[in-house]
């Protein structure tokens, strides 16, 4: 019987376990550039299958959020290189989640103090975090079709630099309602043309960003992550018909050969089955995609335990419990009791609430 422990081969990458670390915005940049603390951050917790690391930038008019890393420029590449020699010496496995935020940004982040850019000019209910503290986001400007190829190429660019950062793949983030999100669902794509309408134009964009950075850097070193019912900072409302258009998504996903796809179910950081979301078959998406099948949110020991034994899923990303716990894959083994959350240390800062959570002692 498999278990959570057990080894895996996911695309070209091979993981000593079936427990990934979920991608987890921590601010520890300086700027976009990636720091020295961040590389002992990861270092620690390479006892995962797999980290999948911060979301990061793939352009400079990608950021939505105050000292967060990006990967477009020669600097940050230099930079993220100990980070992934850190993981990489401690035998683990680690990649780079690439990241637009469209229009979950704000002016002051982006340069020339530019609108953010999406799929639409409508402005998205919730806040970011800037040098002022948590503000409005900005208005945006709605992309225009031929500025797509541009956008494509960041993309494609970005998972290039991710591999010569040392990283052994990368995550390409299509949820929580960032910029490809913003594309796929209807409730926020209001546009027409060859990317908005029907849910094949709406998906165009994630599919041929999915298929550049293939292409690039090989599919079996790129993954996806997708979260169908979540509304992650009250940005937006549900698509009308989630299961048809992610049904659509990973139908088309199926036979490119990727790594994995990364499903967070249910609400993001919330509920995995909240009272009020419609019914949607996850099984079914997981049956038609070849690939491993990540799952994540909320998951406890007995649940994620069952879920790969049970063959639900091959993998199961936490997100807080490696924040809190550097060993947590032990701690899950020995069903050990976890270190309390510093919540007031979670963004921003330096080691405190970051580097310095003990680990069990022998």
């Amino acid at each position: 019987m498999t278990t959570l422990f057990d080894p895996i081969q996911i695309g070209d990458i091979s993981l000593a376990n079936r427990i990934a670390m979920a991608p987890l915005t921590r601010n520890r940049a300086t700027g976009t550039i990636p720091t020295p603390i961040m590389a002992e951050y990861y270092g620690q917790r390479a006892t995962a299958g797999l980290i999948i690391a911060e979301a990061s930038q793939i352009s400079p008019m990608a950021q939505g959020y105050l000292d967060t890393p990006g990967i477009h420029s020669p600097e940050q590449i230099a930079a993220w290189r100990p980070v992934t020699d850190a993981v990489h010496a401690a035998g683990g496995r680690i990649v780079l989640q690439l990241w637009h935020v469209g229009r979950i940004s704000h002016s002051s982040l982006l340069p020339d103090g530019a609108a953010p850019v999406s799929s639409t000019n409508q402005i998205a209910a919730t806040q970011t975090f800037t040098r002022d503290g948590f503000v409005p986001v900005s208005a945006p400007r709605a992309l225009r079709d031929d500025e797509l190829p541009g956008l494509v190429e960041d993309y494609r660019r970005a998972a290039r630099n991710a591999i010569e950062a040392g990283f052994d793949g990368v995550e390409l983030h299509a949820a929580n309602t960032y910029l490809l999100e913003q594309f796929l669902r209807d409730s926020i794509n209001d546009r027409s043309g060859p990317y908005g309408g029907s849910i094949p134009n709406r998906a165009r964009l994630l599919l041929e960003v999915v298929q550049a950075i293939a292409s690039e850097i090989g599919a079996g070193r790129t993954g996806v992550r997708l979260s169908p019912l979540t509304t992650f900072g009250g940005s937006s409302p549900l698509d009308s018909n989630p299961q048809a258009l992610y049904g659509y998504v990973i139908e088309q996903l199926a036979p490119l050969g990727l790594a994995f796809v990364h499903m967070i179910e249910g609400q993001t950081g919330g509920e995995r089955h909240p009272a009020d979301a419609p019914t949607f078959d996850y099984a079914a998406l997981r049956k038609a995609f070849p690939g491993a099948w990540i799952v994540n949110n909320g998951f406890s020991r007995t649940d994620a335990l069952d879920a790969v034994e049970s063959g639900q899923t091959d993998l199961v990303a936490f997100g807080r419990p490696f924040i809190s716990n550097p060993d947590f894959v032990r701690r899950l083994k020995e069903d050990a009791p976890l270190n309390a959350l510093r919540a007031d240390k979670l963004y921003g800062g330096g080691a405190e609430g970051y580097i310095d959570y003990p680990a069990l002692q022998n």
